[in-house]
């Protein structure tokens, strides 16, 4: 694997021009592919899980599936008073209006709320649940001309469609806020590596530009696998992160290479080398993250498969164009720093005067050094102590609640959420509902209704439900749905629990009594209910291919069965503290004030295992780079130890650097309005912290040091290729010393 880097970034340092054009033209192409074939959405169809999916599945085999729905609320602008003839007026307006728009397929009679001070008008849309927003605009304008005709009324709108159009919204302007403290601080760390603005910019620019062509091949990729609406952020979140991360092991390795030449090498011998070490450890980094993100393609679950395709399109174009354009790049760049040198070295030798040569920067800095040092005095000590403050971070996580992030999350400050609240208030019944499906012969379909009558004088009863219930069957008659209002949000427990109660109880004492029919609980709370569980009997199978994946990239990269063991335990330590951090701050409430969220009380269903996947992928980044430091010194005849210590040290800067850029962009999302984005940045950013600072400068070298040379087993082609390093196998371009 070590000579396809070098080979590729040999031709692109002999042709420069074509390797950059080359690349710009990739990132045009795809782009634009993407573009011309625009986003094939995911339906509601592709978001079916559980027992509520199936549900879903029998009721659109009779039409009676949900619709996208809009309500337009009108109450007196104090809020308290009764309404009059006036709302009536309104809402005939209101719903003369929406009959007459293409986009609309009924309009329900105007509901009087209990106490009398508002008025509503179910406005249902045409088209499938998931396809509303796309359609809504026009609705949206026709409440605000009714409203001008009734100043002394306040008539708003919302539901699904527009809730989901503002999220959007909200969502596209948090991620351009990110980019705006993200980008900017990427650039300045850069700058304080490199000390130059233009090798600073060269990380940033291929990221941006990777980043580009993943959204475009993403489009095409949905045609195949159904978007989620969740890929750009991952494309975003990931390709920021290892686009940069990549350029700076590769740009790093090659500064020292320059600067330990002392001008015997060109540019393009310069960049081999770095090809050979550093753009090898890319290559394996990148690979590992795009086979742990294939993982989540065994979750069954169309947003899961989003992810997966922005994780592995971003990392793949990344892997590219730092095997291509950044060794262009760099020979460009280097071929004018050895231009500025001469004339600095001509100038000098005019005036007489010396030229030194700048030292290689090497080693690591006092705090990394001052850790070493004791980790290398007390290993055991060492491992112990950071071994037992990991566990400890991880220990919350016995407390992890899972579940679906509901609606009610988002923030108020949104329009149409702040009117959804509102109707809420004044219809209660509205919060969320229980739909029973059955699928039968047509000719039982009163005996079908019969039963489901009995279930609904039975739910009457249920304090947890409104008493409202409606009836509905398909025009063949095959299909029977009882649908029973809950005036409770999804994620209380009088919810839930009267979910439990219809599937346990009712079900099984009414339509469950008769042969031959196949019946389903679905709708709001069903759906919130199945979904965390779905997640819950996935977990386990993911996560045991992803340890095994691990395994395999890291035993094939280096040799050693013990170095893949060390590193999925590692990996394992440190998702588990990652998480028990995430469960300590937010299922709790003391960090409310200080993040800006309002705790569920719960975990996103999705976020641990997209942890869980995404950590280890990028942990590699940080393991492959480190041990292949080690591994080339123990190629040179040092001894393990020794190989451990100077790796470590000699890796210290960039990994820290490298840290520094990944929680910075994982941190941004912490700002985010939508929790689930928050527990994602949060996550993120805590789990790299930790893999950074504690398991690469504690505690793998800890373990290493106590290994010894049992930490390479079996490794023989290792031992046999002592005394030779990946640098030596490199014939340089030129060599002008």
């Amino acid at each position: 694997m070590t000579k396809l880097p070098v080979r590729v970034a040999g031709w692109s340092a002999r042709r420069p021009w074509w390797a950059i054009a080359g690349w710009v033209l990739f990132v045009a192409l795809c782009l634009g592919a993407g573009i011309a074939a625009g986003t094939n959405t995911a339906t509601s169809e592709d978001y079916r899980v559980g027992e509520a999916g199936r549900g879903e599945a029998l009721a659109a085999q009779g039409g009676l599936e949900q619709r996208p729905m809009e309500r337009v609320l009108i109450t007196a602008k104090a809020g308290a008073e009764r309404v009059g003839p006036e709302a009536d007026a309104a809402a005939g307006e209101i719903a003369d209006r929406m009959r007459r728009l293409p986009e609309v397929s009924s309009v329900g009679a105007p509901v009087r709320s209990a106490d009398g001070r508002a008025v509503r008008v179910d406005i249902t849309m045409k088209g499938e649940e998931q396809e509303g927003k796309k359609h809504v605009d026009p609705l949206l304008a026709q409440t605000p001309k009714v409203r001008a005709e009734h100043p002394s009324l306040r008539i708003a709108e919302s539901g699904g469609p527009s809730i989901s159009k503002d999220v959007q919204g909200q969502r596209g302007d948090d991620l351009a806020k990110t980019e705006m403290i993200a980008l900017p601080i990427t650039l300045i760390t850069l700058f304080i590596v490199f000390r130059s603005a233009a090798m600073a910019a060269v990380p940033l620019v291929l990221a941006l530009s990777a980043i580009a062509a993943a959204v475009g091949l993403s489009m095409l990729a949905s045609h195949v696998f159904p978007d989620a609406g969740v890929g750009t952020n991952v494309i975003l979140l990931i390709g920021l992160a290892v686009g940069v991360d990549y350029a700076l092991f590769y740009l790093k390795r090659e500064r020292e290479e320059r600067a330990r030449s002392g001008g015997r090498l060109d540019s393009r011998a310069l960049v081999e080398l770095a090809a050979a070490t550093s753009g090898h450890a890319v290559v394996v980094s990148g690979l590992a993250v795009a086979a742990s993100s294939a993982t989540l393609f065994l979750a069954d679950d169309v947003i899961f498969s989003s992810i997966a395709i922005g994780a592995i399109v971003v990392t793949v174009v990344a892997v590219i164009g730092s095997l291509t354009a950044l060794p262009a790049l760099l020979v460009k760049l280097g071929a004018r720093a050895e231009r500025r040198a001469a004339a600095k070295a001509e100038r000098a030798a005019r005036r007489g005067e010396p030229v030194a040569a700048k030292p290689a920067r090497s080693g690591a800095g006092r705090i990394t050094s001052a850790v070493l040092r004791v980790t290398a005095a007390r290993p055991v000590a060492t491992l112990a102590v950071a071994v037992f403050a990991m566990l400890a971070l991880a220990a919350p996580l016995a407390n992890l609640k899972l579940t679906e992030i509901g609606r009610e999350t988002y923030s108020r400050d949104l329009p149409a959420m702040d009117t959804w609240h509102r109707q809420n208030e004044a219809f209660p019944e509205l919060k969320s509902m229980h739909q029973v499906v059955v699928r039968a012969d047509a000719g039982r379909a009163d005996e079908v209704a019969g039963a489901l009558r009995e279930l609904e004088v039975r739910a009457k009863t249920d304090p947890a439900l409104a008493g409202i219930a409606e009836l509905r069957t398909s025009p063949d008659h095959r299909i029977t749905m009882l649908e029973l209002r809950v005036p409770h949000f999804v994620s209380t427990d009088a919810a839930q629990d009267s979910l439990d109660r219809v599937r346990d109880d009712y079900v099984p004492a009414t339509i469950g009594r008769l042969r031959g029919v196949d019946v389903a609980v679905t709708g709001d709370v069903a759906r919130y209910a199945d979904y965390p569980e779905h997640q819950k009997t996935k977990l386990p199978m993911i996560v045991t291919t992803l340890l095994l994946v691990t395994f395999v990239i890291t035993v094939i990269a280096f040799g050693s069965v013990v170095l893949g063991l060390l590193g999925m335990l590692l990996n394992l330590l440190s998702a588990g503290a990652a998480l028990g951090l995430l469960v300590l701050v937010f299922q709790g409430s003391w960090a409310e004030a200080l993040l800006d969220f309002d705790s569920t009380g719960s975990i996103g269903s999705r976020v641990p295992l997209f942890l869980f996947v995404i950590l280890f992928g990028l942990s590699m980044d940080y393991q492959v780079f480190v041990i292949s430091r080690i591994r080339e010194a123990v190629r040179r005849g040092v001894t393990t130890r020794q190989a451990v210590l100077d790796g470590i040290g000699n890796s210290a800067g960039v990994v820290t650097s490298a840290a520094f850029v990944m929680v910075t962009v994982f941190a941004s999302f912490i700002g985010l309005h939508l929790i689930e984005m928050k527990q994602f940045g949060f996550s993120l950013a805590v789990a790299v912290l930790l893999d950074a600072f504690v398991i690469r400068i504690m505690i793998l070298p800890a373990a290493m040091l106590l290994l010894g040379e049992r930490s390479w087993w079996p490794a023989i082609a290792l031992r046999r290729g002592r005394g030779r390093t990946p640098a030596a196998e490199v014939r340089p371009a030129q060599n002008v010393g």
